[in-house]
């Protein structure tokens, strides 16, 4: 299926799977390696079973990179780090349409404080809990593994609700909506999600777990434009 997608693809490692005692060591070498955007999760041990990430590893993230900082909150009541996390340096701030029951109240809370606004769907949740705020979002995430650790397997299905999500953009009149997806990204799966829509890619262990991660940074930008 071609899409009105005219984006160029973004490859954005994920930090979680990086060496967090060598995080700012890690960061530039994912931007040497020819990585796009930092996509840094935040976990609270509550919205998904892992703890990760505050508003303080944003900031230490940011004086080592120059690149877009891609914040993807899976907490509970997003709404009151918000503020904290723009002022620590992120670009954009996505939180999950699951933990938001004021959902267009947090978009417009992440522009106001100055970032771009973007909402994660775990595997489970419907596009139709965005439809009503689509042409609000600077991002959709469609996640194709369970949110919490890296290094799962890629859920297959993820592929068609990517192309629904581009489908539902589209005929909202709001083509330049970026769609990231998130979960078991590498070179074998890069191409049927940006054949699908997509074109943010997030790929944690597939970057940070190679030796060469400029070779796999551009075997996944080589399958996507594939």
């Amino acid at each position: 299926m071609k899409t009105n997608m005219t984006q160029p693809i973004k490859i954005a490692p994920s930090i979680l799977s990086a060496d967090f005692a060598r995080l700012g060591e890690e960061v530039k070498d994912a931007e040497r390696s020819g990585a796009d955007w930092i996509h840094i999760d935040a976990m609270d041990g509550r919205f998904v079973p892992n703890l990760t990430f505050g508003p303080l590893a944003v900031d230490a993230v940011k004086k080592h990179t120059s690149l877009f900082l891609d914040a993807h909150l899976m907490i509970v009541e997003p709404e009151k780090y918000v503020e904290d996390f723009v002022k620590a340096g992120a670009d954009l701030i996505t939180v999950h349409a699951e933990a938001c029951p004021h959902l267009h109240r947090v978009i417009y809370q992440i522009k106001e404080a100055g970032a771009k606004a973007g909402v994660a769907l775990n595997p489970h949740t419907s596009l139709r809990s965005i439809e009503e705020v689509i042409q609000d979002l600077d991002l959709a995430l469609i996640m194709t593994v369970n949110p919490g650790f890296g290094g799962q397997r890629f859920i297959e299905h993820g592929v068609d609700k990517v192309r629904r999500l581009r489908q539902m953009a589209d005929q909202a009149g709001h083509a330049k909506l970026h769609i990231e997806v998130d979960g078991g990204i590498s070179a074998a799966t890069a191409a049927s999600v940006v054949q699908a829509g997509a074109d943010v890619l997030v790929a944690g262990s597939a970057v940070f777990g190679a030796a060469d991660r400029k070779a796999v940074i551009q075997a996944i930008r080589d399958a996507a434009h594939s």
